[in-house]
């Protein structure tokens, strides 16, 4: 029997294992919401009823998988992310909170807020409530949204140095951390490790406001960085550059302390897609995004053994062959419901370039709204779709959201057992 790490290693070279290797929690854009993970706790009867559940990032309010529920799934691969949340304070410190909806979790020492008068819940970089917030939870939310804390821009004195605040060499501390983790995780199970460094992901729209900043420059704002990509691309530019001059040293540093430890690495989280297509030119791609993602994956496939990862929601059709060009291994989370999002055609035109990793299920429409039967369904057509040949690791589209019922969670995991032996067939 193959162990998950051989399991996902011949999947990401395009070879066929003994069954399609699954992930659940391996990066921020593969898991769960906290609520969705208790709720499928509870229905495996892996805890107590009333057993809360950490919440490991605050932003997205993403639920911890335990090992023991990796087991339950039978998941292949294990996250090895930064001991920081992207509020900037550390995952430590635990102590209990409830969602408005009434789930029992715990969250971190610097999760230091109380609703406001008004019921909205706001977050504060590093927990600090002398800063100005940067989170924000609507009365009745399941997540924070990010304040917008840029002041008016003034054109002439614009500088690409106050959007690189929080790029720079990484420190032994953090490098320490990196380093035993991956120590700990390869040798605690045979699951392959997805490492998310940081520091690669270049106009990623989740980081351009650094809510983890307690005053953050540059332009920070959401709507003024895309149109800078069209009207600033100078400045952009500049900007991509010093990142990739910082990024590729802090990666030589990673790769000596972790080694071979690690399968895959996420290079970036930046979204190019809409629901009907891409939301940037190809041209703007090739000439601001491009070159960095290739020499960040050249470096990574010259010096290392690691697969690269690109996350980028949407209908990105028209922009893979840029993205197979730029050196990216595997694409996620194939999101089959926008425009020219075919499974099919995806495994026809490019299942032999690159790693579909994702697409096992609708997070938009059927998994929230359909039946367990239509869940099933779905997922095992995702898998005859994907997986013949290899080259297809098992996720949702996106991470899984609140308010699932559990017969719909664990629909998906029943799906993939039934279908996802090799060779790939109907249930039988």
């Amino acid at each position: 029997m193959l162990s998950s790490r051989e399991r996902l290693t011949l999947a990401l070279n395009h070879q066929q294992p003994d069954r399609v290797p699954v992930d659940l929690g391996g990066s921020v854009v593969t898991g769960m919401h906290v609520s969705s993970v208790y709720r499928l706790r509870q229905a495996l009867e892996l805890d107590a009823p009333g057993t809360p559940v950490k919440v490991i990032e605050p932003y997205q309010m993403l639920g911890e998988i335990k090992s023991d529920l990796l087991d339950a799934l039978g998941a292949d691969v294990v996250s090895l992310a930064s001991p920081k949340t992207m509020f900037g304070f550390r995952n430590q410190g635990w102590k209990p909170w409830s969602l408005f909806d009434g789930t029992p979790v715990l969250v971190p020492e610097g999760f230091n807020t109380e609703p406001e008068p008004s019921g909205d819940v706001l977050m504060y970089p590093e927990g600090d409530r002398s800063a100005p917030p940067s989170g924000r939870m609507p009365k009745g939310g399941f997540y924070f949204d990010a304040v917008i804390r840029q002041p008016p821009l003034d054109e002439a004195s614009l500088d690409p140095q106050d959007n690189l605040e929080e790029f720079g060499p990484i420190g032994d501390e953090e490098l320490e951390h990196f380093r035993h983790e991956a120590e700990r995780l390869a040798t605690e199970s045979d699951r392959a490790v997805l490492a998310n460094f940081g520091g690669t992901s270049f106009g990623d729209i989740a980081l351009v406001p650094a809510p983890w900043l307690k005053h953050p420059r540059g332009i920070r704002d959401v709507e003024e960085w895309y149109v800078s990509l069209a009207r600033r691309q100078d400045y952009i530019y500049q900007i991509f550059e010093r990142q990739c001059e910082i990024a590729l040293p802090n990666l030589e540093r990673l790769h000596a302390a972790v080694g071979d430890r690690v399968t895959a690495v996420m290079v970036t989280g930046t979204d190019f897609g809409m629901q009907s297509g891409p939301m940037l030119s190809p041209q703007t791609y090739r000439s601001l995004f491009k070159p960095f993602h290739k020499r960040v994956n050249d470096w990574i496939h010259q010096h290392t053994s690691w697969k690269t990862f690109i996350h980028s929601c949407g209908s990105v059709m028209a922009l893979l062959t840029d993205f197979i060009e730029a050196g990216f291994d595997i694409l996620n989370p194939v999101q089959c419901s926008a425009a020219d999002m075919d499974p099919h055609l995806l495994k026809e035109r490019f299942g032999d370039e690159v790693v579909f990793w994702g697409g096992g299920v609708s997070t938009q429409h059927t998994l929230p709204f359909g039946t367990p039967e239509e869940v099933h369904d779905e997922v095992c057509r995702r898998v005859r779709a994907f997986a013949p040949g290899g080259g297809f690791v098992f996720n949702t589209v996106h991470n899984v959201q609140p308010q699932v019922p559990a017969e719909n969670l664990l629909a998906i995991y029943d799906g993939v057992r039934d279908c996802g032996r090799y060779p790939v067939g109907d249930v039988s």
